[in-house]
């Protein structure tokens, strides 16, 4: 990784729309916190303004497009800061036992851990765990 310091102060101080191939207004994470080779977290402020919140709650499919694009922040990193190269459109092949314990609340900032466990021709089969004030409010395999 060249001479790249991948503290959590520089990894917050890049601009997500950096990273994604999605846009505003269907950019679903915050901000980039972690990365690893094996694994990336990202933080998120649920607004009222998002596309995904009914009824002041963060719903279900934003909360998978948050994990999706926790996947996409991190395989965008790799691409643009030490590959060098330009971020690319992923596909989702499968998703596995999605559980949704609970939903954020606006203003609630989530936590979305993805691991990766393999990556097999060019794809990538992971888990997600998306936290919030310490709860494990969703989790999945994709």
């Amino acid at each position: 990784m060249e001479n790249l310091v991948l503290t959590e102060e520089y990894l917050r101080s890049i601009d997500i729309h950096e990273v994604l191939p999605q846009q505003d207004p269907f950019v679903m994470v915050g901000s980039l916190v972690h990365f690893e080779m094996m694994t990336s977290t990202t933080e998120t402020e649920i607004l009222e303004t998002n596309i995904f919140v009914d009824e002041g709650r963060f719903s279900a499919s934003g909360m998978m497009e948050n994990i999706a694009q926790t996947c996409a922040a991190r395989v965008g990193f790799y691409n643009k800061y030490i590959l060098h190269k330009d971020v690319q459109v992923g596909f989702i092949g499968a998703v596995r036992n999605y559980v949704i314990n609970e939903l954020a609340e606006v203003g609630s900032v989530i936590t979305t851990k993805v691991d990766i466990l393999e990556e097999v021709f060019g794809m990538t089969l992971a888990t997600a765990e998306v936290t919030c004030n310490g709860r494990l409010i969703a989790s999945a395999e994709i």
